[in-house]
C-alpha cells in the first residue's frame, strides 16, 4: 500500500505505470520487436512490488558493467533499440545468434546454422556485415570446415568488444537510458514511501 500520498505529486501507481512507460517508449521509438523475436520484448511485474523493485535495480545495474546489461532481457531490448538509432544492431544481433548457436547439440543443425550465421553476418557483403578485421573473418570461415559451437568465438568476442567500448558508452550517456535510469533511481529510493504491492484484502 502506499503512505504519505500527499507527499507525492502522482500516486504511487501512477508512477509505476509512468516508469513503465518509459522504457516501452524507448523500444518504441526505435521500431524495436518486429524482427528480433524475444528481445524486442520487456518485462514489467505490474502487480507485485517485488517485481517493480527488481525491475528498478535491473535497469540501474546496466551501467555497472556490459557484463549486466547483456544479462538482462530488458537490457538486451533496451540497448538493441539504441544500436537501431545508430544502425548498428547487427553486432548484438550477430552476439545473440552466436549464444543460441552454442546451445544447439545437434551437429547436422550446428552444421547448418553456422553457415545461416556466416552468411547474415560474417561474410563479405553479407546483409548483416558485422565489424571485424579480415583474419578473425577468414578465421572463422575456415572454423565452418568443421562446425563446432566454439566456431564463432573469434568474431563473437571482437564484435562484444567493439560494442562493449564503443556502443555501450553511448548508451549509457543517451538521454532516453539517463531519464529511465532516474525513474528507476527515485523508484529504488522510497521503497517504504511507494509500495507497489496490491492491497491486501483481510
Amino acid at each position: 500500500m502506499c503512505r504519505t500520498l500527499a507527499a507525492f505529486p502522482t500516486t504511487c501507481l501512477e508512477r509505476a505505470k509512468e516508469f513503465k512507460t518509459r522504457l516501452g517508449i524507448f523500444l518504441h521509438k526505435s521500431e524495436l520487436g518486429c524482427d528480433t523475436g524475444s528481445t524486442g520484448k520487456f518485462e514489467w511485474g505490474s502487480k507485485h512490488s517485488k517485481e517493480n523493485r527488481n525491475f528498478s535495480e535491473d535497469v540501474l545495474g546496466w551501467r555497472e558493467s556490459f557484463d549486466l546489461l547483456l544479462s538482462s532481457k530488458n537490457g538486451v531490448a533496451a540497448f538493441h533499440a539504441f544500436l537501431k538509432t545508430e544502425f548498428s544492431e547487427e553486432n548484438l544481433e550477430f552476439w545473440l545468434a552466436c549464444e543460441e548457436f552454442k546451445k544447439i547439440r545437434s551437429a547436422t543443425k550446428l552444421a547448418s546454422r553456422a553457415h545461416r550465421i556466416f552468411e547474415e553476418f560474417v561474410c563479405s557483403e553479407a546483409p548483416k556485415e558485422v565489424n571485424i578485421d579480415h583474419e578473425t573473418r577468414e578465421l572463422t570461415r575456415m572454423n565452418l570446415q568443421t562446425a563446432t559451437a566454439t566456431c564463432f568465438d573469434a568474431a563473437q568476442g571482437k564484435t562484444r568488444t567493439l560494442m562493449e567500448k564503443d556502443s555501450y558508452p553511448r548508451f549509457l550517456k543517451s538521454p532516453a537510458y539517463r531519464d529511465l535510469a532516474a525513474q528507476a533511481s527515485a523508484a529504488s529510493a522510497t521503497p517504504s514511501n511507494c509500495s507497489l504491492a496490491e492491497p491486501s484484502h483481510t
